[in-house]
């Protein structure tokens, strides 16, 4: 494991991980698009979800790239790459299980959707967050709930809206799981550092 962490430490490999990531970030909030349209405007931050997170990380990635760490961000990136990537997966197999069948669209949000939940995790022994960092995440994402849950602002899935309900339910546990893995992969663990020393703002 320690091996992989190093690699990952590598600019290219960290370079061509920022271009996947705006990628991604750009077709996210195309996807989002239509929900967007008719979104009141003071929810339209709060609604596209992934692409937000895998912003936060384009952000930390960029950071680490100058060699530097900007904690708030990756607070912001750990908890909500991890809580929307497996809120992906599970909304896709839950597509998959009341309709019986899923789109190759589908598999491919499942398979990215993992992949952005294990990236921001994997980075984290470079991570310099501390706890007022994490509170803010936190507060950040719950507040994210209350405004998806409460207000109706959660991401469409048609084939899913009787069980709205139980979604939220399991959402706001799934949140309460991504900030505690942040507080154990990112502020306990901070044991590798940036090919050089990094600043941090």
């Amino acid at each position: 494991m320690k091996l992989i962490i190093q690699i990952l430490g590598q600019r290219s490999i960290m370079s061509g991980l920022l271009i996947v990531n705006i990628i991604g970030t750009i077709y996210g909030y195309i996807w989002y698009g239509w929900q967007l349209k008719d979104t009141p405007a003071h929810f339209l931050i709060f609604v596209p979800d992934s692409p937000t997170a895998s912003l936060f990380f384009v952000f930390v990635l960029i950071a680490f790239l100058l060699k530097k760490n900007w904690p708030l961000l990756e607070s912001l990136a750990i908890i909500t790459l991890f809580k929307y990537g497996i809120w992906a997966v599970v909304m896709n197999l839950l597509v998959l299980i009341v309709t019986g069948e899923l789109g190759w669209q589908g598999y491919m949000l499942i398979a990215s959707h993992f992949a952005m939940a294990v990236q921001g995790l994997l980075y984290s022994p470079y991570y310099r967050m501390k706890i007022s960092h994490l509170v803010i995440g936190a507060i950040w994402t719950l507040h994210n709930d209350v405004i998806d849950y409460v207000f109706g602002q959660m991401p469409r899935y048609h084939v899913l809206a009787d069980y709205s309900n139980q979604i939220g339910y399991f959402t706001f546990w799934l949140s309460l799981l991504s900030i505690y893995l942040a507080y154990r992969f990112g502020v306990k663990n901070q044991s590798f550092q940036l090919e050089a020393p990094s600043k941090v703002y």
